[in-house]
């Protein structure tokens, strides 16, 4: 293609609220135009890229026998009322109401939708199990988008979706998606970590996220620094190892006021509400509470922090539950301010002072710590989530009757997996990993174009000859050839294909006359003149020793 005839806008300079490196660079290389907030425009270099990302999805996705349909963005609020997550989901879902006053979902996700679009088919058990997937825009409005494409209101997904009649085969399924997803975010090039992770409004028990690493990235994965456990910030175990014998209690004693209380023996109450509860969970003062593993501990789908105010954490209310961490069971003497009677606890025995209903883990882990599955210690990395697989079980198939019969005829709720990719995401985090301080450089496998073509002086005849000669022997061996013929400045030019990001730079210059150019990979940047008669032999042997 000649550039001159392609829409690549790029940029001298870097907008002032592009706040990560892929918003940079994606913008100043011409590869997306901001639209509205969190909303973008896919030029065409970045569409190209687009593409090659779902050609290597829709590769995997085939290869395992899952079926591409596609559904309407538009989904009817009915099917969200039928699951209760029209109320569940929160802002973040994009409601709107047609003429006739029906409410719409713009489709933030897809189980709903494909539920009902199964459950009249998939009757019999002789029909299952059944895989499908689409690749689609979807809708999120979120409060504050940020970093470009990593975090947008409207963006590209892979979801699909798998149909069981047992455990069994949803757990064949599921790491069949888990191992696909692992070549797929392996043939873009990416740096990437499994984790366990939480299922969050989608459901379900069992899950997995994919993480690229990178310092941008809003999610921190806690690593053992011996072994292959990883997990999201939020789902990583702290293993209760204290073995200490628990102290001798001592008698309770009451000080007037807020008194000033030993780190290693102070606790906080925090004050949480579910759907049906109020619950008030005890840690030590040192430890940070995590709301995540409070809500699976306490199996509900909702859970809000409450005011401390005035409120009795030592006596409360009868049928507000009380829970306690882990590292409340080992210690005999503890303290505590409980604001509801302006007095501070010393002396305080967990087990015989605070009415606990259980212990558990409801911390989140530290750096430093010992890895759950006893290997090593635990370290932090950053992580952008790029795709998730889901374990849903019935939890859809029973809130819409979508059931099969059994081999004895019996009805039964369809058993499902969910699994999603963030097609634009994975787009920006490639970007966070393969960039220098000019520029993008792509990896060979999604690369806009593999050969830039550069004629320093159309003007020259030489030069533009030999371009043209060179542009098309590379189109006939089969490259993507993006020519450089514009009547631009060689400094424009080069810093255009900076940004751009081809593997493989071929220039034509001074020396067209002599039948020479120059070649240089865009990640060594080092040019090597070479004879006109060689190149097709170097640019073979170059474009092997990349990624």
């Amino acid at each position: 293609m000649k550039q001159s005839q392609m829409f690549i806008p790029t940029m001298k300079e870097t907008p002032a609220d592009a706040e990560s490196v892929s918003h940079r660079l994606l913008l100043r290389g011409g590869f997306i135009r901001q639209n509205a907030a969190g909303v973008y425009s896919y030029l065409p270099l970045g569409y190209k890229i687009i593409k090659k990302i779902e050609t290597i999805i829709r590769e995997e996705m085939d290869g395992i026998g899952s079926q591409e349909l596609l559904m309407p963005a538009m989904q009817p609020a009915e099917l969200w009322h039928e699951t209760g997550r029209w109320d569940v989901y929160g802002p973040e879902l994009m409601r709107l109401k047609d003429r006739h006053g029906r409410y719409f979902a713009l489709g933030a996700t897809g189980e709903e939708l494909i539920t009902s679009l199964i459950r009249d088919y998939l009757n019999s058990y002789k029909k299952l199990p059944m895989s499908l997937y689409q690749i689609q825009t979807k809708f999120r409005d979120e409060k504050r988008p940020r970093f470009g494409l990593l975090r947008g209101r409207e963006f590209i997904m892979k979801d699909a979706y798998t149909f069981h009649d047992s455990a069994e085969s949803l757990d064949k399924s599921y790491w069949e998606m888990y191992h696909a997803y692992c070549r797929i975010f392996e043939r873009c090039g990416l740096k990437y970590r499994a984790v366990l992770a939480d299922s969050g409004a989608i459901g379900g028990k069992d899950t997995h996220e994919f993480q690229a690493l990178a310092e941008i990235g809003e999610d921190t994965i806690a690593y053992s620094d011996s072994s292959d456990y990883a997990a999201n910030l939020e789902m990583a175990a702290v293993l209760d190892t204290d073995d200490a014998i628990k102290g001798k209690a001592l008698p309770l004693e009451k000080v007037s006021g807020n008194q000033e209380i030993a780190q290693d023996t102070a606790l906080t109450a925090h004050w949480f509400k579910t759907r049906t509860d109020t619950v008030v969970v005890f840690i030590k003062t040192g430890d940070e509470i995590n709301d995540v593993k409070i809500k699976n501990v306490l199996g509900t789908d909702l859970i809000e922090p409450l005011e401390t105010s005035n409120k009795d954490a030592i006596h409360p209310d009868k049928g507000v539950r009380v829970l306690a961490d882990n590292a409340l069971k080992h210690l005999a003497q503890t303290s505590v301010y409980n604001e509801a009677e302006n007095l501070t606890y010393f002396h305080l025995d967990p087990d015989r002072d605070l009415a606990i209903e259980r212990y558990d883990d409801l911390r989140f882990i530290k750096e430093g710590d010992p890895s759950p599955d006893g290997n090593g210690v635990i370290k932090f990395a950053r992580g952008i989530e790029i795709g998730q697989v889901f374990k849903l079980g019935t939890k859809y198939s029973e809130a819409m009757n979508a059931t099969y019969l059994d081999a004895d005829g019996k009805a039964k709720p369809l058993i499902m997996g969910c699994y999603g990719i963030g097609v634009s995401r994975t787009l920006s985090a490639i970007c966070e990993q393969y960039h220098d301080d000019e520029g993008m450089i792509w990896p060979k496998s999604l690369t806009p174009f593999t050969i830039h073509l550069i004629t320093v002086n159309p003007k020259n005849e030489e030069q533009l000859k030999l371009s043209e000669k060179l542009y098309t022997q590379f189109s006939n061996q089969g490259y993507d050839v993006l020519w450089d013929e514009r009547k631009e400045r060689p400094g424009v030019k080069f810093a255009d294909s900076e940004l751009i990001g081809c593997p493989v730079q071929v220039i034509v210059g001074k020396k067209a006359a002599d039948q020479i150019v120059e070649l240089a990979s865009r990640k060594q940047k080092e040019r090597i003149e070479t004879k006109v008669g060689q190149l097709s032999d170097a640019v073979t042997e170059l474009l092997k020793t990349l990624d």
